[in-house]
């Protein structure tokens, strides 16, 4: 059995790097990264050129040699000046939901394993909290050029089945059932939720407690797109003008 595991163990160490970090860079799972490193599996060769050649290290001391801190500074590539590394300790990692696993997270939702594959977001919040991030894929809570639109992120954070009772209305859920993942606004309605959608003609749904999954209670949202900041002004000023007419018409 070579020493490739312990060696890109030791590579993540020096650069600082997850797991998920290290595994996105060679397009590998997590879990096939983790299983090289306990030395359950052995990697292709290509996978051995492509890291090898990735930090300047020859493919027989990778495969051969157990490396140590000392050789690993001293090769050239990413690995050339550690001190340059970037720290990420102000970022938490949130697992992402995205329209290609959507129905892969229906069925796993409750299996840890898949969670810990599922891509990661990088996000510079404070919470504790268990999230989810969910990669908006339709026009559903869209509404007069305004809401969410395909490509937005939204965070959500887990809310205890205990706790479905003391959801306040017209907040916005992601929602999961056995066959659907919504996002939508929840009103309660005696053990039931009554999800409603922005857009306008888009139908309400009725869902039981029992038929639940998940449900994540919306706290952060990151738009795929500028948004028309010159245009809110208007609005407001619009608004305020709208209210000093009124205010006026009162007084006559």
């Amino acid at each position: 059995m070579s020493l490739f595991g312990k060696n890109i163990r030791k590579i993540r160490s020096v650069k600082s790097l997850s797991q998920q970090s290290f595994a996105e860079i060679f397009d590998l799972k997590r879990g096939t990264l983790g299983a090289y490193e306990e030395g359950r599996s052995e990697p292709k060769i290509e996978t051995i050129i492509k890291i090898a050649n990735h930090f300047s290290i020859p493919i027989g001391d990778i495969l051969t040699e157990e490396l140590t801190v000392n050789q690993l500074l001293k090769f050239r590539g990413d690995l050339e000046n550690p001190n340059l590394s970037i720290k990420n300790n102000s970022f938490i990692k949130v697992p992402c939901i995205t329209p290609g696993n959507h129905l892969d997270y229906i069925h796993h939702c409750d299996n840890k394993n898949f969670i810990k594959d599922l891509p990661d977001l990088n996000l510079p919040v404070n919470n504790n909290a268990e999230l989810r991030g969910f990669i908006i894929d339709n026009l559903e809570m869209s509404k007069n050029n305004e809401g969410l639109y395909p490509k937005d992120v939204v965070i959500g954070e887990k809310v205890a089945r205990k706790n479905f009772t003391d959801i306040q209305s017209s907040c916005l859920f992601l929602v999961i059932t056995d066959d659907k993942i919504l996002m939508r606004r929840l009103f309660q309605a005696n053990k039931k939720f009554i999800l409603k959608a922005d857009h306008r003609g888009i139908e309400d749904l009725q869902i039981k407690y029992s038929e639940i999954k998940e449900v994540w209670e919306v706290k952060y949202v990151f738009f795929h797109r500028v948004l028309d900041f010159k245009n809110n002004e208007v609005q407001e000023k619009l608004s305020y003008l709208e209210e000093e007419f009124n205010k006026l018409k009162s007084s006559l």
